[in-house]
């Protein structure tokens, strides 16, 4: 791992003008993707600029019918937090089965949304709960976020500041999961709202992708029985060492009848 400046800014403001000092930089958050990316020479910031010291980042609040979760949240407060169980226990599920303690421990929503992996389980949640992702330069819509692999609508040296997820009637995840890192094969997130239904998939293609049949067909019936038979073209999937696409096709209609089944 070569030399770079550290800075622990106590501000927003603070972490915007590290960032923007000169050379590459890089914001960090729980670090299990940028740190080894480092020490492997992936990423070779000339300043890492650590969000933790920063004020109002971390913490859960209900406003109405919104979720409100700080970006630097860790995964294990959201899986044990008592107002996200009571609103929204799927998301608190999901959280729980996010790596491993040690990973829940220091892993944040923030960091997570932002590196975007296509097998990460937070994005799915951020599109099937119609969430609005808030910045320190104004406020991204889910379905405008996520723009493929790695990729989002942030842009350089934006800093999310928190999530706010809608808070739905009745929703589910169901994850097939890697057995070594926990990642999603494929994971399926199920939200139905007065409006209709929204499905998320993720871990099985190059991003996460909201899956429009299902949600046309769980709108007018929100039953296993309404997506039987219902199946993602496996064009559009992802293969490599782990799964087919053809085999995720399968198991994407397996999590999507757990999924409803739970909800």
């Amino acid at each position: 791992m070569r030399d770079f400046d550290y800075a622990r800014p106590a501000s927003l403001a603070d972490a915007a003008a590290a960032f923007a000092g000169g050379g590459e930089a890089a914001f960090i958050a729980g670090g299990h993707t940028l740190l080894p990316a480092i020490k492997s020479r992936l990423r070779m910031p000339d300043t890492l600029v650590d969000l933790a010291a920063i004020p109002g980042l971390a913490g859960v609040a209900l406003e109405g019918d919104t979720l409100w979760i700080g970006a630097m949240t860790t995964h294990a407060s959201v899986s044990t937090d008592a107002t996200v169980t009571s609103a929204i226990p799927a998301l608190a599920r999901l959280a729980a089965g996010i790596g491993d303690q040690q990973v829940r421990n220091r892993g944040t929503l923030g960091g997570v949304i932002a590196n975007n992996d296509p097998a990460a389980d937070y994005p799915s949640a951020v599109l099937a709960l119609d969430a609005v992702v808030e910045t320190d330069r104004g406020t991204h819509s889910a379905d405008d976020y996520f723009q493929g692999m790695f990729s989002t609508a942030l842009e350089d040296g934006e800093i999310i500041r928190r999530v706010g997820f809608k808070v739905p009637l009745a929703a589910a995840y169901a994850k097939f999961r890697h057995p070594a890192s926990r990642y999603a094969i494929v994971g399926v997130f199920v939200a139905r709202y007065a409006s209709g239904v929204r499905v998320a998939v993720t871990g099985a293609g190059p991003g996460v992708f909201r899956w429009a049949e299902a949600e046309a067909a769980l709108t007018a019936s929100f039953t296993a029985a309404a997506v039987a038979g219902l199946s993602l073209d496996p064009a559009d999937l992802n293969t490599d060492i782990h799964a087919g696409a053809e085999y995720r096709a399968h198991i994407a209609s397996v999590m999507l009848a757990k999924a409803i089944s739970e909800a």
